[in-house]
């Protein structure tokens, strides 16, 4: 079977390394996402595993797609009796791109007839539609006038980890965060330091992948255990493959601090990876203390930029003191607005990402002993 499994714009390179490290087959990068093959261990494995991944797609129809007859003829080409029944529910979302369907809206509608018209000419009855909570999720994806339908093995996206509390705001969402740690090289070995933790999100997902907790052991089932065909093998497969994911989990693991200077942010990191089972060390600190305080290691952080980075500029200068304080040994990974003029290293390694609608990029670099300026006098 093929899978498309997608992510924040610029992580995908992460994400196809994890998948392999996943044991996936067939692995291969394109943009908004990676593609892979399997069969469903594959496909319960990556659900269970992927910690940078928002959503895990199997294609089930693709063709051109000119207009509204076009999508909903061949949309039809599925048999959607497979995975749905009169007794379920079902929503549908879309995106389209370079089309004559511009409208994302009319696209899900389109495809929702054509399922619930397949259905009920199949059993004389039709499921009903359940935006918020459905047993069957389809995504639509049209750009240059082909369509892809897709069914959604997760339904509800992979970064809710359940660890946030109800309604609490996520500046930095789990998935993101999680490839913002493997792209800063981090070991999983080495100490781990966000000095700028705000709700603890990086120094968790560090945790989590130092010690093999596999996020999606938090939820009770996967979309695709709601579809009709789920029958008493592939459960069989699923508990299997959660018991064993069970027993990957390790009781130690590195060092890892998240500090912060606002009282409020430690209570809440401290809440997050209490539900998280997290094991961190969380301190109220300013961040120029990381100097004195930090082991050789990783310094990963997503500073707290709003809009208008220059009216930060004191904020920064605090920043950009304590990480060029730093003893060789350290590794320096900050999230930074891609628009900031703000002194970073020559030598820093640039990754384009995007945090929301937030144009950003990360900046890593090895801290090294300054060089000594040869003072020659006349």
């Amino acid at each position: 079977m093929r899978f498309f499994a997608t992510c924040a714009a610029g992580t995908e390179l992460a994400l196809k390394a994890e998948l392999y490290e996943l044991r996936m087959f067939r692995v291969r990068a394109d943009r908004g996402g990676v593609r892979f093959e399997g069969g469903w261990e594959q496909a319960i494995r990556a659900c269970l595993w992927s910690r940078i991944a928002v959503r895990i797609l199997m294609p089930v129809a693709e063709f051109d797609c000119a207009d509204g007859d076009a999508l909903y003829e061949g949309t039809r080409s599925f048999d959607f009796s497979s995975v749905l029944s009169p007794e379920r529910t079902l929503a549908v979302s879309s995106i389209t791109k370079d089309s004559a369907l511009g409208h994302t809206m009319f696209i899900a509608q389109r495809t929702k007839d054509a399922i619930v018209d397949q259905l009920r000419e199949r059993f004389g009855s039709r499921p009903s539609v359940d935006k918020r909570d459905p047993d069957v999720a389809v995504f639509v994806r049209v750009a240059k006038d082909r369509a892809t339908v897709y069914l959604d093995l997760v339904a509800e996206p992979l970064h809710r980890r359940g660890w946030r509390a109800p309604g609490a705001p996520a500046p930095l969402k789990e998935t993101l965060a999680a490839a913002i740690v493997r792209l800063s090289g981090w070991n999983r070995k080495a100490p781990f330091t966000d000095p700028m933790c705000g709700s603890g999100t990086l120094a968790i997902e560090a945790d989590g992948w130092a010690r093999s907790l596999a996020p999606g052991l938090s939820r009770d089932r996967f979309g695709f255990e709601r579809w009709a065909d789920h029958d008493a093998e592939r459960r069989a497969l699923c508990a299997e493959s959660r018991e064993h994911a069970r027993a990957e989990e390790l009781s130690e693991g590195p060092e890892i601090v998240a500090s912060d200077v606002d009282a409020k942010a430690v209570q809440q990191t401290r809440d997050n990876a209490r539900r998280a089972r997290a094991r961190l060390r969380v301190t109220q600190a300013r961040v120029e203390d990381v100097r004195s305080t930090t082991p050789p290691g990783s310094i990963v952080s997503n500073p707290p930029y709003g809009e208008r980075v220059e009216t930060d500029a004191l904020l920064w200068r605090e920043i950009f003191d304590a990480m060029f304080g730093l003893t060789p040994g350290h590794r320096v990974s900050l999230l930074l607005p891609a628009e900031a003029r703000l002194p970073v290293p020559r030598h820093a390694e640039r990754i384009a990402l995007f945090n929301g609608a937030i144009r950003c990029e990360l900046a890593s670099w090895d801290v090294e002993e300054r060089r000594r300026r040869r003072v020659v006098r006349g």
